[in-house]
């Protein structure tokens, strides 16, 4: 069997904020391509970044309803550690759909495992989670 999660994925990630009257881009956590390959029978390798920064992965997969991936992300951004924990499951095929109509995803969450600089000069805080998607890119 081939394994579904390896192949590159275009990927997306957003605060979890309840209040409505936000606009849908201002919720954006994070964005790039995820590469998935596959290191074993077992387990995953591969790399998640986008400009300015990219984080090794290395994780696995489990069989079920719907298939899962979890894997965790390393590296060195702007001379500080990053590391981020994943956990992810396949959207299963939809029987009333098609190939033309529904692209191959993962729908999962994302938590910063420690904390590093933010963008402003503050500090991104461990703890922090988010919702992702990735949609089959190749």
């Amino acid at each position: 069997m081939t394994n579904p999660f390896v192949g590159n994925w275009s990927y997306r990630s957003f605060n979890n904020d309840p209040d409505l009257s936000r606009a849908a881009n201002d919720l954006l956590f994070g964005e790039g391509t995820l590469a998935i390959s596959e290191a074993s029978e077992t387990e995953l390798s591969g790399t998640i970044g986008g400009p300015g920064w990219s984080l090794d992965l290395r994780g696995s997969f489990g069989y079920g309803s719907p298939m899962q991936v979890r894997f965790q992300g390393k590296g060195v951004v702007g001379g500080e550690q990053w590391i981020y924990d994943y956990i992810g499951w396949l959207v299963p095929v939809w029987p009333n759909s098609t190939d033309k109509l529904e692209v191959t995803a993962i729908v999962g969450s994302v938590v910063r495992t420690i904390p590093h600089s933010g963008e402003s000069g503050g500090t991104n805080p461990a703890g922090m989670v988010a919702s992702f998607y990735a949609a089959r890119a190749s």
